[in-house]
Order: structure tokens, then sequence, then C-alpha cells
């Protein structure tokens, strides 16, 4: 749309503004309702589809209808100090109580089941079973159903072992409890206080009530109605449900952008970095990965909403106050009654309208002031800094010591790591090994990788479906860290080659193995032909019992330690191809509409606030104070995509004139909302809000800054007729 086009369309909406008014009305009483119901078509899983162990997680799930993607419960039980925890009666008596606790169709296997000492602490008086729920799927309801399922396994455990100590722990548990965590004081004064700044922002800034309450309308509409288009497209494509979190913080920043300008300068604007910034989310869309699909459509969306508010509901709003919101739209400091100061002079083809336009764009090539050399560079270095700290960046769930400070989640989990054991226990990975294959073969071999703990293929009958069996494997570390990705790698590896039939088991290592190492000899219930039994004759340590034959089947190697490690093969490996595509859009886009040097400047920065925002998140999170260890997967991908959309829309602004002083009070508008919102003890919220605040505070601080007021140009006489 040409800027021509966009100012007709804004007069058009004048002319019959009560039409637009009630159509923009009934998008946000009527859309909003069909927003909510249709959250349910997103997708809840927040994992990354298409990889190998999304399609082992599928598999899995369809055959059990649990475990996957979800990870499992952690009973522990610490028995009195005279108990033997290798006696069989008290392995059994431990194992049937998690049986009777965890409820029909739960999976739960344990030292008895396996003989594993693995399963068991080196106190000499800790134990602990794995527990799958029979109800739990990786989407919210899922994650629900397993969160009541560890609260009626720990007062089932707690009745049934009057004696022993008794704790249920988990990653979900964890996860839970410190959502449950309540706000302290302080917590609850912040998060009053970012969201009285919220109003006082624009209040300050747009010096009336139209303006305190415009941008937000603005942002309304545009976030109904974006939702609105995503969940339709979910009916035909997957769509993460991360996209709920891109939208409303987008379009509230993009909307204080556009109030803040003068409608002429605002509708060119709009139409020219709602071209650029929709043709680059349009390019993340293309890419074959689930999240970049997300985020890529979820930003197309709101950059048409926008655009759309910015020219037809725009006007309707500046309209109910003319005299005073146009006063207050130039400079919140220098508006008076009778004069209002113009904005920063536009440059480039953006202001080759100005002849043609009324406005403030009406000013001569030549008197535009160019940019102090220092000041941009020292706003430039943060960034530059934090875009060097993004690559070492470690996509993944937090670690669990970081989840929660307390609460019966975190008594369990500390009552592991005292008994010796180690918390990759949280996190094991499941194997699904086909009909043809020997299940004690795949855990014999899995059992020889470097960090894993244990592995084992329990013989009850909610571990085998229909000829196939499932495999326990636990590694020593969690999977975000470096020592958890490479075991996993490495399972990965040992299964991909071919296993011989189920008539000539894999025997496991042979002599040598020490009392108390998880090849020592069986326990209670280990099976003839486990990873645990003695190897036949001619048998060496590592080989597979010289059998020639091979099954052709592979197992797949699925669980809740494969996500993070699909995410960064999946996604973020496609990211030096779709951060440079979606670039290259929006640089060719604006090049042609606002010269090279305005898209140069605003992709340039762009790219470089996505990057640093990663960056922020690796400094304060992974090497700062709460040492998480590890970002969340998704996190950086939704703020990197907010922190490039911003800086597109602040960029574009400036060069068309906007003024200076609207980057850095959309900041802080956005930082309050999030952080008003999101302020507490759940640490992925806080993940994701603190990665919004930073990406919206750097732009500010790098790229908000006004320059000086350009005079008023007078237009040179050309005869003595016009000069008197």
């Amino acid at each position: 749309m040409s800027t021509e086009r966009a100012v007709r369309a804004s007069e058009f909406a004048l002319r019959h503004c009560r039409a637009f008014g009630f159509g923009w009305l009934l998008v946000l009483l009527l859309g909003g309702a069909v927003a909510v119901a249709g959250l349910g078509r997103l997708d809840q899983s927040f994992t990354a589809s298409g990889g190998p162990g999304h399609r082992a997680n599928q598999a899995i799930q369809e055959r059990y209808g649990n475990g996957a993607a979800v990870a499992p419960l952690v009973a522990v039980v610490t028995w009195p100090t005279a108990t033997d925890v290798r006696d069989t009666a008290t392995a059994r008596r431990f194992a049937a109580a998690v049986g009777r606790a965890a409820g029909p169709g739960a999976r739960t296997v344990s030292y008895a089941d396996t003989g594993d000492p693995g399963f068991l602490g080196a106190d000499g008086r800790t134990a602990y079973a794995l527990v799958y729920p029979g109800a739990g799927k990786p989407d919210l309801a899922g994650l629900t159903a397993v969160e009541e399922a560890a609260g009626a396994l720990r007062a089932g455990l707690r009745s049934a072992l009057p004696e022993a100590r008794t704790e249920v722990t988990g990653v979900l548990p964890l996860q839970h409890d410190s959502a449950e965590a309540g706000l302290g004081p302080v917590a609850l004064a912040a998060k009053a206080a970012c969201a009285l700044g919220l109003l006082l922002l624009p209040a300050l800034a747009f010096r009336s009530p139209l303006g305190t309450l415009a941008p937000l309308l603005l942002a309304g509409a545009t976030s109904v109605g974006a939702l609105v288009l995503v969940e339709a497209v979910a009916g035909f494509t997957e769509i993460s449900f991360v996209v709920v979190y891109l939208v409303p913080v987008t379009a509230l920043v993009l909307a204080v952008h556009r109030w803040a300008q003068p409608p002429e300068t605002a509708a060119r604007s709009a139409v020219t970095a709602g071209a650029a910034g929709a043709a680059a989310c349009a390019a993340l869309a293309l890419f074959p990965a689930a999240f970049l699909r997300s985020v890529g459509i979820a930003g197309l969306a709101v950059w048409a909403l926008s655009t759309a508010t910015t020219l037809t509901l725009a006007p309707l709003l500046r309209s109910a106050r003319p005299t005073k919101t146009a006063a207050r739209t130039g400079s919140p400091r220098t508006a008076t009654a009778g004069r209002v100061r113009r904005p920063r002079a536009a440059t480039g083809p953006l202001a080759a309208t100005a002849g043609r336009v009324p406005g403030p764009l009406a000013v001569t090539a030549g008197r535009v002031r160019r940019r102090r050399v220092l000041p941009a560079v020292l706003g430039l270095l943060p960034l530059v800094l934090l875009a060097g700290a993004a690559p070492l960046l470690r996509v993944g769930n937090p670690e669990a010591h970081t989840l929660v400070a307390s609460g019966p989640a975190r008594d369990g989990l500390d009552r592991l790591t005292a008994a010796g054991l180690p918390s990759g226990v949280l996190n094991p990975l499941e194997v699904l090994v086909p009909e043809g294959a020997d299940a004690a073969a795949v855990a014999a071999r899995a059992a020889r990788v470097p960090g894993v703990l244990l592995a084992a293929a329990p013989q009850a009958a909610g571990w085998r479906r229909g000829g196939a069996a499932m495999v326990v494997v636990v590694p020593e570390a969690e999977p975000m860290t470096p020592g958890g990705a490479a075991t996993l790698t490495s399972v990965r590896a040992a299964l991909a080659a071919p296993f011989p039939d189920a008539g000539h088991p894999e025997a496991a290592p042979g002599p040598g193995a020490t009392p108390g190492s998880r090849d020592s000899a069986p326990g209670p219930a280990a099976a003839p032909g486990s990873r645990d039994s003695a190897p036949g004759p001619g048998t060496t340590p590592g080989s597979r019992d010289g059998v020639t034959g091979a099954a052709a089947v592979t197992p797949l190697v699925g669980g809740s330690g494969v996500v993070d490690r699909d995410l960064v093969d999946g996604v973020y490996g496609l990211l030096p191809y779709a951060v440079p595509a979606a670039a290259l859009v929006a640089f060719g886009l604006l090049a042609a509409r606002a010269g090279a040097g305005v898209a140069a400047r605003a992709v340039c920065g762009g790219v470089l606030a996505a990057v640093g925002s990663a960056g922020a998140l690796t400094v304060l999170w992974q090497w700062g104070p709460p040492g998480t260890g590890a970002v969340t997967g998704w996190v950086p991908l939704v703020v990197g995509t907010f922190a490039f959309c911003v800086s597109i829309d602040r960029s574009v602004a400036l060069a068309a004139g906007g003024p200076g002083w609207a980057g850095p009070v959309a900041a802080g508008a956005g930082a309050s909302a999030v952080l008003a919102a999101g302020i507490g003890p759940q640490v992925e919220l806080a993940l994701l809000v603190s990665g919004f605040a930073m990406a919206v505070l750097l732009d500010a601080v790098t790229g908000g800054r006004p320059g000086r007021p350009v005079p008023e140009v007078r237009p040179v006489p050309r005869s003595s007729l016009q000069l008197v």
C-alpha cells in the first residue's frame, strides 16, 4: 500500500466513523470471546515437533498413553536405620505401595522390578521409584493430571509406609510448587508499581485521558484480531501455544509507537514497517520447524492488525478530541496551545511525500541533523557485548535445583541428592523397542554408555504392549547440562545399530563387576537374559554373543530428556538460515520504500536486538545469580522475534520523522506490562518476562534518544511577487 493510499484509507475511516467504530468494537468483544474459546486449537505441548525424539514420543504416547515427553514422578523413601533396602521383602513392599498409590494404568519401576542398585542411594537407606501416571500428555490438561497424581501418590505412600520418610518429586511437581509459591510483600509492591506505571507513562507522555487509553485500545484490538487469525490458521497447521505470550506484548509496544506520531507520519511508517515486518515474519513461517512457523505466523498477524488499527481505528480515536490530541502528538514537553514543535526531520524516500501531503514531514533535504557518533557508539556497545554472549546460550529447562527453593517436591529432591543420587533421575529416557528386538539386549547396550546410571527392561505387563517393550534409561546428569547432552548423544549412537532378534539376547558385561555397581549381581526380581545376568560361554564384554543375524529394527529413543535436543537440532539449527532470510526480505522492502540507509539501520538494529536479547538471557540467568544452567528453549525464540519487530518499527518511525521520545515511552509501557503480569516465583515465566523487559529496554537505550529539534524551514521565494 502506498502512502497516498494509506492517507486515503484513514480519511475513508473518518468519513465512515460509525461503521468502523462498530466494527472494531465487535472485534474487541466478539473476537475476544472467539479468541479465548479457540485457545484449545493451539499446540500446548511446548515441544519441538518433527525431530526423532518427537516421533519416538508420539509412538510411545500412542501405544502406552503416558510418559514420553512428560517427565515421570519420582517416589523417594528413606527407611529407618536398621532396615536393609536390598532385602527382597522391603523392596517388594515399597514397590507394592507405589503401585497402589499410583493408581490404575500407571507404569512403575524400582529396585524390586529390576534388581538394579541404581535405584538405591549410597546411604543404604534410601530408594526411589519412577512413576508414570496413567493419564498424562504433554499438554496443559495432561500436565495438570500429572500434578494431581503427585498429590495422590504422596498421600498414598505416607499412609502405606508410616515408619519411613516418603517424598514425591519430579520436574512437574517442582514447577507446580514454584507456581504455587506465594508472593512476598516486595514482589506484590513491585507488581503494583509496574501496573501503575503502565498507566502513568502514557499519561505523562500524552497528557490527556485519551492519550492514556488510546494505546491500550489499539493494543487490545490488535491482540484480539491477531489471535483470532492465528487460531484460524491453527486449524490447518500446528501452531504452538507460545504465540499467546508474543502477540499482546508486541501489539502494546507497536501501539504506543504509532500513537506517539503525528497522523501522517504514523500512517506512512505503519505501512512501511508493517510491510517489512510482515514479510520477515512470513519468511520465518516458511521454515520446517513448528516454533519458527508459530512465531512467524503470529508476527505476521500482529503486523497486519497493527497496520489496520493505525489506519482506521487510530484516526477515529484522534477525532474524539482533535485539538488536544494533535497538540500532544509532537512532543509531551513542548506542546502548547498555539504551537507544536515539529518532530525530527524525515530522511530518505519516506520524506518524499512531504510535498504532496502537508504535515510535519514537509522539510527540505539538507536540514537533517546528523546524529552524534559517540552517543550512537555508546548506545550500541551494550547490544554488541550481549550479542557476543548469545552463542553461549544453553537451551533447555532450568536445572532442577533452581525451580523452587522450598516445598514438598524440593524436599524429595534434597533427599535424593543427600543419598548420593544424581538429579538426572528426574529426566529418564524411554526407549521403545519394536517387535523383533530383545529389550534386555537394548538395556544391556544402553547400560554400557558412559554417563548412564542404569538401564532396565521391566517385565511387568504395563511395559510391554503388542510385542513391543519399553526400556528405561536413567542418566546421571540432567539433559540440559553438557554431560547430559553428551549422554543422550551417546545413547542414540549406541542404539542406532541393529539388534539381534529376541531369540538371541545380547549379553551384559561379565566378570569384574563390583558389588553395588549397576553391573553387579541381580536383585530380587532380575530376570534371566537381563543386563545383570552372567554372560554365556565365549562371550566378551561389549559383544553381541557372537550372533551374526540381526533384526532390521532400531529402537526409538524418547522421554522428557530428548525434547531439548530436538529443539536445538530442529529449530536452532535452522536459525543461521532463517535469520538472514528474514533480514534480507525486510531489507529489500525497506530499501524500496524508505531508502537503503534507513533499511540498513533498521534491519541491522533489529537483528542485533534479537541476538542481544538472547545474550541478555544468557548473562542474567545462565551466568547470573539465579544460575539456572540453561534457558527454556522457546523463550529466546519468542523474545528475539519480539525484539526484531519492535526495533524495526521504532527505526522506521524515527526515519519518518516521529518523535524520539516515543521509543523510551513504548519501552517503559511494554516493560511495565510484562513485569506487572509476570513478577513471581515461577522460574520459566520469570525467564520470559525478563526477556521481554530487557528487549524493550535495550531498544530504548540504543535507539530511542531524541534528536535536537529541527527549526521550521521557510520556503525560498522564487520571485519578487512571492517575496512580497
